[in-house]
Order: structure tokens, then C-alpha cells, then sequence
């Protein structure tokens, strides 16, 4: 087998917004540093997402030492502030206490967006554990859907670009590690690996949704990417692609890295 080795490094510091691509990214208790700390609500404290918003995927966060600043089409870039004010919000099934950013970043999402939206941040106290089905007590996380990381292959994507009538790029999936040097899926059977001074374990399948099926470029939905993913890639009413991780120890991941294989079988 030819050497893994991390091919790519993104975070997407507002959930279901768009990504930043980085060749240098340090872990955090979270997962990424900065990776999906802010999100956007709405009058209830709900979670809102592509899902029901594609328009989210237009919004571009950029970081300068921890601000966050976002740009969207017709839009002034929006500088970020963060309150002391406290709200009650919900991702899934679960209740988080997260700090609110103010209202010129609610009337600016608000206005792009077209329904009433906040901006929210996940304080660094807060605790978030994820699911105990599938990982330890400890292990943590701030926004995302429910893993601190997503590891994807690009052989895995070349699989199905090749079953695709128009290849689709790597960020459709919002994986935070992309490895390459291994087959198709091989990153289905592996269970634990090591980057650096990290060690992260394989937890849990990604079960897709609608958003794969989103132009990050246009916001424009294309049902083909993920039809096409379910006719190989579905077991039971799922349709899998991409692996859920966690990790243990505290390091500097950067792009090139090698990647080693732990207990495989």
C-alpha cells in the first residue's frame, strides 16, 4: 500500500456555511480550532442549515486571529461581535448555552437570508457531549451535527465522480480531513489512526443528506450527486459517505502529513 497522507484541511467556522481551507490547523477540545464555533438560529434558538437554506452555502467566514468576519453576495462585510448575553439553543436533539453576537450580524444575516436569524457563539465552558452510543465520556464538541471530525478520501470522491455526468468538488461533503494514497472506502474499515501527535478514532459512518446535492458556488440543488451516492452507497435508509471521528492528545496537523494506520484489520 502506498503512504496515506492528509491531503487537505478545512474548517467551517459557521455551521452550514462555507469552508476555509487551510494548510495548518491545530486541534482543540472541539475538534479544529475555530471549526463550527458560531451558528446561526432562528427566533426559537433552533439550528438553521443548508437543508432548509441553501442560501447558507453563499456566506464566507474569515477568520483574523479568532474574529470572524463574513461576506455574502450584494452584501457590506459584516464584522462579528460577541455579547455577553446568554441564549438557550438547539442542535438536533440536544440543548447548548451559547453566547449571543448581537444584532448588526442579526440584521445583516436576517437581511441575506430573508427569514429572522441570530448569530451565536459556543463559549468555551460550555460542554457538549457527543453521542455515548458511539463514543466516550469526554469526548466533545461544539456545532457540528454530532462528531467533532469528518474524514473523507479522495479516492472515495473519485469513485463517485466517476459515476457522476458533471465530477463534483470535495467541499459539497464539508470534511475537515481529506486523506489521499489509499483505495475507495478503505477509510470505512479503519480504526484508529495517527497524525502526528494525534490520535483519532473512527466512530461512526456519515449519513448524508440533501446538502451534497447543493452548488456551493450557487446555492442551486443538482438531486443527481446524491441519487447517484445512494444507488452504491446505501445500507438500510441511509447513504453513507465520509467517516466520523474523534481524536485524543492536542497537536499541529498540516497538509502533507503523513497518515498511519492503527489496528486495522
Amino acid at each position: 500500500m502506498s503512504e496515506i497522507t492528509l491531503s487537505q484541511l478545512t474548517i467551517y467556522p459557521v455551521k452550514s456555511c462555507a469552508g476555509i481551507k487551510l494548510k495548518t490547523a491545530y486541534t482543540s477540545p472541539f475538534g479544529l480550532q475555530y471549526d463550527r464555533r458560531w451558528m446561526l438560529v432562528d427566533s426559537n434558538g433552533v439550528m438553521l442549515t443548508q437543508r432548509q437554506h441553501p442560501r447558507m452555502c453563499l456566506i464566507q467566514p474569515a477568520l483574523d486571529n479568532g474574529r470572524l468576519s463574513l461576506s455574502a453576495p450584494a452584501m457590506d462585510k459584516l464584522y462579528v461581535e460577541q455579547s455577553t448575553v446568554t441564549l438557550s439553543v438547539s442542535v438536533w436533539e440536544d440543548q447548548c448555552s451559547a453566547l449571543d453576537c448581537g444584532d448588526q450580524a442579526a440584521a445583516w444575516l436576517s437581511e441575506f437570508m430573508g427569514v429572522s436569524t441570530r448569530l451565536v457563539y459556543f463559549p468555551e465552558d460550555e460542554i457538549r457531549q457527543v453521542d455515548l452510543a458511539y463514543a466516550q465520556p469526554g469526548d466533545i464538541t461544539a456545532f457540528s451535527d454530532g462528531f467533532p471530525y469528518l474524514l473523507i478520501s479522495q479516492a472515495s470522491l473519485d469513485a463517485l465522480n466517476s459515476r457522476l455526468q458533471t465530477p463534483v468538488q470535495m467541499r459539497r461533503f464539508r470534511p475537515n480531513l481529506v486523506v489521499e494514497g489509499c483505495e475507495a472506502f478503505a477509510e470505512d474499515q479503519w480504526q484508529s489512526l495517527l497524525m502526528g501527535d494525534v490520535q483519532f478514532k473512527r466512530v461512526k459512518p456519515c449519513s448524508r443528506c440533501v446538502i451534497p446535492s447543493i452548488d456551493p458556488h450557487t446555492a442551486q440543488k443538482n438531486p443527481e450527486v446524491v441519487r447517484t451516492l445512494a444507488s452504491f452507497r446505501k445500507t438500510g435508509k441511509r447513504v453513507l459517505f465520509g467517516q466520523n471521528l474523534t481524536a485524543s492528545g492536542k497537536g499541529r496537523l498540516h497538509t502533507g502529513m503523513t497518515v498511519s494506520l492503527i489496528d486495522t484489520p
